[in-house]
C-alpha cells in the first residue's frame, strides 16, 4: 500500500475516533442533584427548575426564595406562561450538539426555566417609572415558569391589552414575534403578495397566518386534515391539507414561504416560488438525537448556495417595540392566540412532553395559581 493511502486511512481513523469520542461525551447525562434547601428566613415560592437533562426527568418544581426587585426592575406575580420548542430543546438536551453551549452532562448557569410571561406587577425597584404595582403586563423574561419573576423595566415587558386574558397573552411572545420577524424582517412581506405558511396550525403558524393577513397578503396555510377549519378561521385565503396534496407539486407560485416544519425539500419549494421570492426557515424536525433541527439549518446554507431563491434562517429576538405592534393588532381585532391545552405549574413536565410530540394546535399554556 502506498504511503499516501496509509496516511489517508490514518487521518480518517483519527477523525472517526474523535467523532465517536465527541458523541459519547455530549450524550452523557449527569444524574439530577438533590433538592437545595432554602436559606433560613427566606420566603418560599414555587419555580420550575432544570438542573439535569431530560423530559420529564429534567423538570422539577422546587421552592426557591421569593425575589426582591432591585433598582430598575419589577417583580411580576405570574399568572400564566407557555412552553416553546426552545424550552424543549434546552431541557431535553437534544439535539446533543447544543450541549456544547448549554453544558456537558447537565445544564450550566441559571436553572430557572421558562420565558413567556403574563401577570401583575407586585412591586417595583427604585427609579422604575414605566410600571407600578397592579399593572397587568406580558412579555418575555428568563425564569417565567414560577410564581414570581423579576424583569427589567426596559426589558421585553409591556402593558397587557385588556382584550387578552393572561393565558392568551402568555402564549404570544416568542411564537408571535417569531412569526412577525420571519415575515416582516426576513421575508420583507408586502401587501398583495402570495404567502404560504407551512405548518399553519402550530404555535408560530397560527400567528403567522393572522399577521400575514394584517400585512395585506394573500395567505395559503398548510396543515393536516383536522386543522383545516382552524386555519381557515384564522383568515387564510386558501388551505392545503398536506395529507392529500403536496404544495410543491401545485400550480400556484408564491412570493414568500415561511417554513415552520421542514417537511419539504428546498428544491421542491423553489419550484413554486416566484422570481425574487424568499424562503424563510423557522423550524425543522426534532428527529435525530445529535443534530435534530440543526441539520435543517445546515442544509439551508448548503442548498441555498445552489438555488436562485434566497433561503434565510434566523432566531427571533423579543423586544418592546414588536410586542407593542402585536398588542396593537390584538386591540384592532386582527390577532388572537390559539391555545391547545392548559397545564397547571406543577404539570409543566407534562406540558413539555405534549409539546415534544409535535402536534399541538397553537400554543400550550402553563397556568399559575
Amino acid at each position: 500500500m502506498k504511503l499516501r493511502y496509509k496516511i489517508l486511512i490514518g487521518v480518517a481513523a483519527v477523525f472517526g475516533v474523535a467523532l465517536a469520542a465527541l458523541a459519547i461525551t455530549v450524550s452523557y447525562d449527569s444524574p439530577c442533584p438533590p433538592l437545595r434547601a432554602l436559606d433560613a428566613g427566606a420566603e418560599p415560592i414555587r419555580a420550575v427548575m432544570n438542573r439535569c437533562y431530560g423530559v420529564p426527568e429534567g423538570i422539577r418544581l422546587e421552592k426557591i426564595a421569593r425575589p426582591i426587585p432591585p433598582e430598575g426592575k419589577v417583580l411580576i406575580k405570574v399568572r400564566a406562561s407557555s412552553v416553546n420548542p426552545a424550552e424543549w430543546y434546552g431541557i431535553s438536551g437534544r439535539p446533543y450538539l447544543i450541549r456544547l453551549e448549554s453544558g456537558i452532562g447537565a445544564p450550566e448557569g441559571d436553572s430557572r426555566a421558562g420565558y413567556d410571561v403574563a401577570g401583575t406587577v407586585e412591586a417595583v425597584g427604585a427609579n422604575v417609572t414605566l410600571f407600578k404595582p397592579g399593572d397587568e403586563v406580558f412579555g418575555g423574561v428568563h425564569g417565567a415558569l414560577a410564581e414570581y419573576v423579576v424583569a427589567r423595566e426596559q426589558g421585553a415587558i409591556i402593558a397587557k391589552p385588556a382584550e387578552m386574558s393572561f393565558e392568551e397573552a402568555a402564549a404570544m411572545p416568542i411564537a408571535a414575534i417569531t412569526a412577525l420577524q420571519g415575515l416582516r424582517d426576513q421575508g420583507g412581506i408586502m401587501a398583495g403578495q402570495k404567502v404560504l405558511i407551512n405548518g399553519a396550525s402550530g404555535g408560530v403558524g397560527t400567528y403567522a397566518v393572522q399577521i400575514a393577513k394584517a400585512f395585506g397578503a394573500e395567505v395559503t396555510g398548510v396543515c393536516s386534515t383536522r386543522n383545516v377549519e382552524l386555519v381557515r378561521s384564522l383568515g387564510a385565503d386558501h388551505v392545503i391539507d398536506y395529507t392529500r396534496d403536496n404544495f410543491t407539486e401545485g400550480n400556484e407560485r408564491y412570493d414568500l414561504i415561511l417554513d415552520n416544519v421542514g417537511s419539504q425539500g428546498f428544491l421542491g419549494m423553489e419550484d413554486v416560488m416566484k422570481p425574487g421570492g424568499i424562503i424563510v426557515v423557522v423550524g425543522g424536525s426534532k428527529k435525530g438525537p445529535f443534530l435534530g433541527p440543526i441539520k435543517r439549518v445546515v442544509w439551508s446554507k448548503l442548498v441555498g448556495s445552489f438555488i436562485e431563491t434566497p433561503v434565510k434562517f434566523f432566531l427571533a429576538r423579543v423586544n418592546k417595540a414588536d410586542l407593542e405592534l402585536l398588542a396593537g393588532l390584538v386591540r384592532d381585532g386582527k390577532l388572537k392566540s390559539v391555545i391547545d391545552r392548559r397545564y397547571p405549574l406543577e404539570e409543566t413536565a407534562a406540558a413539555l412532553e405534549y409539546l415534544g410530540v409535535g402536534h399541538a394546535r397553537g400554543k400550550v399554556v402553563v397556568t399559575v395559581n
